[in-house]
């Protein structure tokens, strides 16, 4: 199955720096972390198969995706890339990194580790499919549907920013079948050997309060791919440190983007 071709927003001059968005995201939930880094970089966020802007397509797995993401730095001819991802974007980048890193400098991961993880994610999906569009022409009217089967409002919020209202039809951009056939693979296990190793230097952002990223997990999952990780946790973060401090996250990243 050939790559598909993502979009990207694209911004700033210098050292290349390349973003990958967790599930349901895009690439617009990085554009205050690409907009900090322009000065000093040139940033591309893209969004990831079936979000976005980007295709869709019936595959959804972490070695189409990693394929995907190598297609674009091959099509830019980028080297030398800062690669960083959020959860699903972390795992993407972590399989691309263990499959062929040469066009890479160093591996930023934010809260998410090289396993298996519980399935959370196919109910928020059964609830997003089960939404009656008809109804919905604002996203209030989503928000007020959707209350019951997802009662956190900041999540909803979240979600709902994938609404698309074009000539009085409202859709979703997400392919929500194709994720859900594919939640298994998303939530699993890197599709990658036992034995596969990156040789660059890898750091692991993770929020103090989320459980995504446990103390064990260097030595235990880590450390065996990424022998030169670095561990880094920013306090009184959840899963979303780059949104939930954002001040401390740009200055992690910036002391990780100024070393060698």
């Amino acid at each position: 199955m050939s790559p598909l071709e993502l979009h990207a927003e694209i911004t700033g001059e210098g050292p290349p720096v390349v973003i990958l968005h967790g599930l349901f995201g895009s690439s617009r939930n990085w554009a205050g972390v690409a907009r900090s880094l322009a000065p000093r970089h040139r940033v591309w966020a893209l969004d990831a198969r079936n979000h976005g802007q980007s295709p869709h397509s019936s595959a959804m797995d972490y070695r189409v995706m990693a394929a995907d993401v190598a297609r674009f730095l091959e099509r830019h001819s980028l080297q030398g890339v800062t690669l960083v991802g959020h959860s699903m974007g972390g795992k993407t980048a972590m399989t691309l990194a263990l499959l062929d890193d040469t066009r890479l400098a160093r591996l930023i991961v934010v809260d998410i580790a090289p396993l298996a993880y519980d399935d959370e994610h196919t109910a928020i999906v059964d609830a997003m499919l089960g939404l009656p569009l008809t109804e919905v022409k604002r996203r209030g009217d989503a928000d007020r549907l959707l209350a019951a089967a997802v009662p956190d409002p900041e999540i909803r919020l979240f979600l709902l920013q994938n609404l698309r209202f074009e000539h009085g039809t409202t859709t979703w951009r997400l392919n929500l079948p194709a994720l859900r056939a594919g939640m298994k693979n998303l939530v699993g296990e890197l599709p990658v050997a036992p034995d596969a190793r990156s040789g660059k230097p890898a750091y692991f952002i993770r929020g103090g309060r989320s459980t995504r990223v446990a103390d064990g997990a260097p030595a235990a999952s880590i450390a065996p791919h990424f022998p030169r990780a670095a561990l880094l946790t920013i306090p009184d973060a959840g899963h979303w440190p780059h949104a939930e401090q954002p001040a401390a996250f740009m200055a992690l990243l910036g002391e990780i983007l100024a070393g060698p």
